[in-house]
């Protein structure tokens, strides 16, 4: 699994006009799924991105996470992240999840997150979004389990 993660200021998703999922402070995490994932893969992404330290501590030093700081995540599927771009000029989707299989981890990954996120908020498997964002930083990593 794939995770794009991004310190954010502010945060939001809409789909069809009306805002599906907001945060302030945190981290907006574009989510990839591959066709070889599972539950456990999802589970150690998840681990990774709320434990990921990418807030500064009273020295300025990135040694904080979204926990420690009771920051926002949200967590948007992004089919796209899974492309393989080695070649050519347009990518292959091969490694990518099938839709059932994506939308599963998907929202295992946010069902998981329920229990840790104070702020917790997702865009929707499938749909046209228009995701809004206020990077802080800029400061982005990608993650990949």
């Amino acid at each position: 699994m794939i995770g794009l993660l991004q310190r954010v200021l502010s945060a939001s998703v809409t789909v069809d006009g009306q805002i599906v999922g907001a945060i302030g402070r945190g981290i907006l995490v574009f989510v990839g799924v591959e066709h070889d994932d599972d539950e456990r893969r999802a589970q150690r992404l998840l681990d990774r991105v709320l434990g990921y330290r990418v807030f500064a501590d009273g020295a300025g030093r990135m040694n904080l996470s979204v926990l420690d700081v009771a920051g926002g995540v949200l967590f948007v599927p992004q089919f796209t992240l899974a492309a393989d771009t080695t070649k050519g000029m347009r990518a292959s989707f091969t490694p990518a999840a099938g839709a059932v299989l994506g939308q599963q981890l998907f929202d295992f990954l946010v069902a998981q997150a329920r229990g840790h996120c104070p702020e917790l908020a997702s865009g929707v498997f499938g749909a046209d979004m228009k995701v809004a964002l206020v990077n802080d930083g800029p400061v982005t990593f990608w993650l990949r389990v």
